[in-house]
């Protein structure tokens, strides 16, 4: 997907404080709880295995009702990894010390031909 150029300015400036998390560190680590902030469309299209939907547009305002423990390990991912690197941003915001965004997110997923669920 082609992003605006606006979009793409507003995620630059969060990229560099935010952790980003590769496909194999992920797997390496059962810690991390697995969030998918994607639209709901794209999550009933196929999502990772044992992750948990919170789209973008709602993260913020349910999170805390979800996950309260601000210390849990909470990777997040989108298509890309752009929304995702956002939403990481906003939830250290709010006092998330252990959030990061999966590199390369669910497309980088299904190009390493890991399986994912569909609904």
């Amino acid at each position: 997907m082609q992003h605006s150029p606006g979009f793409v300015a507003i995620v630059e400036t969060v990229l560099d404080r935010v952790t980003h998390v590769s496909i194999a560190e992920y797997q390496g680590d059962d810690s991390w709880q697995l969030i998918d902030v994607r639209e709901d469309h794209e999550w009933l299209q196929g999502h990772l295995p044992l992750a948990k939907h919170l789209g973008r547009g709602i993260i913020e305002r349910d999170i805390e009702k979800r996950f309260p423990d601000k210390q849990q390990p909470i990777l997040l991912y989108c298509g890309g990894g752009y929304r995702s690197s956002l939403a990481a941003y906003n939830l250290q915001l709010m006092g998330y010390t252990n959030v990061a965004s999966l590199t390369g997110g669910y497309g980088g997923w299904v190009q390493h031909q890991l399986p994912v669920v569909q609904d």
